[in-house]
């Protein structure tokens, strides 16, 4: 059975709290911003933690999974 929660930076976050996950890595252009390079996993209530590319990698196979993903069968159309 696999886990409903994953790893993002030192925080398990639940997968159903996910809103939407970042394909870009955030980019603002300030001198002091400590979160340039990492991407942004949006949780419930605007809330966000910032992933690193591989922690990024492994919440979209976590959520295709915990979700079945896509198979043939879907019809997008």
């Amino acid at each position: 059975m696999r886990s409903i929660l994953c790893l993002v930076d030192d925080k398990h976050v639940p997968l159903y709290r996910i809103m939407w996950v970042s394909d870009l890595p955030h980019f603002c252009g300030h001198e002091d911003c400590e979160r340039e390079g990492e991407y942004e996993v949006r949780l419930e209530q605007d809330e966000s933690v910032w992933a690193t590319r591989e922690e990024r990698d492994q919440i979209i196979q976590a959520l295709e999974s915990w979700q079945g993903g896509i198979t043939a069968e879907d019809d997008w159309s």
